[in-house]
């Protein structure tokens, strides 16, 4: 039995209200912390006004919660598009970027960069997380092209490199258990040391990856009728995925990088909006964008200040918000096949 679906917003009234979430939770993580800082003041010297906060007020919000509120919502917005474009491209609200090799590549490299590259600091982290999460995926495709093309076969192929490059990261920490607990660190995700230049680094690679994937929308709409019918109406659908995929795995790269790994993002995100706004990708890669950003921000800001002077992984955070929605996205997606 098919469950009705609910009153869906419209596309202007979507788009500002994904809007107005990012801007509250940006003025929420800014006003909450150790340093309590003025309402007003903040907001005026957010606005680039003169503002009453003071020399040292004005570091804290400046160089310390700005970078990583901007950091985060460019990690959330990251994830967010990345999963709803993986989720266009196979037809599965279930997917996300983790089932395809990105995350388990980050992982082997990150371990691989902290377990043998000591001696070059580490700026050598982000770079072997960066490089291993495309890898993952370059070879889960290749793999899955072997077999065909199909999303089926795509998708076993991530689960299998996913399983495979997990096991070598898994036999490495038990080489080497002296850095365990700087690699689950980096594992369960964190946003603390967030800097500037953090975010200016993977702007390049945010800015190309999210171009590509709004772009190709309508191409998604279309997809999601089935490869035949897809054909049909003019689309190639192999090509119109390996582009997805590849500008999906270089958004996923390019957040991992910078925070580790952080769950579910990509799953929750673009299905809430769904039952938002409705299914068309045109809307849902866009509202995921500004949602996954706003999302992440509160999720950090709880991270840093639920156990306060002491932070949680913001990977936990996500998971014990993200667990019972990935049950609920079960449920419904089940009830609704029915």
């Amino acid at each position: 039995m098919t469950r009705a679906r609910g009153r869906r917003l419209p596309a202007a009234r979507a788009y500002g209200v994904a809007a107005a979430f990012l801007v509250a939770a940006t003025l929420v993580s800014a006003l909450v912390g150790a340093a309590d800082l003025n309402p007003l003041d903040t907001v005026t010297a957010l606005l680039h006004l003169p503002s009453g906060l003071s020399p040292l007020d004005r570091s804290v919000l400046f160089q310390i919660r700005l970078p990583r509120i901007v950091l985060g919502a460019l990690v959330g917005a990251l994830l967010s598009v990345a999963g709803a474009g993986y989720q266009g491209v196979f037809r599965n609200p279930l997917v996300d970027s983790g089932l395809l090799g990105a995350s388990a590549g980050a992982g082997l490299g990150a371990t691989l960069a902290i377990v043998y590259m000591a001696g070059l600091g580490p700026a050598a982290v982000p770079v072997a997380a960066f490089v291993g999460s495309l890898a993952g995926v370059a070879i889960a495709y290749l793999s899955g092209a072997v077999g065909g093309s199909g999303t089926t076969t795509l998708l076993l192929a991530g689960v299998a490199v996913g399983l495979f490059l997990t096991a070598v990261q898994t036999y490495i920490l038990q080489r080497s258990t002296q850095d365990l607990q700087q690699v689950y660190s980096w594992l369960l995700g964190s946003l603390s040391g967030a800097t500037w230049q953090q975010a200016a680094e993977i702007g390049p690679y945010s800015v190309v990856s999210v171009a590509v994937v709004l772009l190709h929308g309508r191409h998604l709409d279309v997809l999601s009728v089935g490869d035949e019918e897809a054909s049909a109406l003019g689309l190639h659908p192999a090509r119109t995925r390996l582009i997805v995929v590849a500008a999906c795995a270089l958004a996923a790269a390019s957040a991992v990088a910078v925070s580790g790994l952080i769950g579910f993002v990509g799953i929750v995100v673009p299905h809430v909006v769904r039952r938002l706004a409705g299914s068309s990708y045109r809307l849902v890669l866009p509202l995921s964008l500004l949602s996954g950003g706003g999302f992440l921000v509160l999720a950090d800001t709880l991270a840093r200040t639920v156990v306060s002077p002491a932070e949680l992984p913001i990977g936990v955070v996500t998971a014990l918000v993200g667990s019972p929605v990935f049950v609920w996205i079960l449920r419904s997606t089940t009830a609704v096949r029915t």
